[in-house]
């Protein structure tokens, strides 16, 4: 197992870039509850938000 989380790891660091996102308490809940009932992880709802957002402002 170590010899893939080594390569996840090694990948990740390799091809993307992180982003520390602080939100108020309780508001965590609500987001992963929001992208639960639409059949995605947080992380995959706050990229399709940003993309989204990023498309309608362009």
């Amino acid at each position: 197992m170590a010899g893939k989380a080594e390569y996840k790891n090694q990948w990740q660091k390799e091809n993307c870039d992180r982003i520390n996102l602080t939100v108020p308490k309780g508001r965590k809940d609500e987001i992963k509850a929001h992208a639960e009932r639409r059949g995605e992880s947080v992380n995959a709802f706050i990229k399709r938000a940003i993309d989204e957002t990023i498309e309608r402002e362009a």
